[in-house]
């Protein structure tokens, strides 16, 4: 399991709180807050335009 350094939690309205991490690769995670040990990873790009998607209301039904 790779080292993960993960930002502070964010929280939607309906307490759906998220974790985005990086490695020392330069790899982007994302995960529940509270299951960090299931995590998904992929390109920081991607993640990003993720995290934009959700915050802007178009992929609440994701978390």
């Amino acid at each position: 399991m790779p080292t993960i350094t993960w930002e502070e939690p964010f929280c939607a309205e309906g307490a759906n709180c998220f974790r985005l991490g990086t490695d020392a690769d330069g790899n982007g995670y994302i995960a529940v807050l509270g299951a960090e040990d299931r995590y998904i990873t992929d390109s920081l790009d991607a993640l990003r335009n993720l995290i934009r998607d959700i915050k802007a209301g178009k992929a609440d039904h994701l978390l």
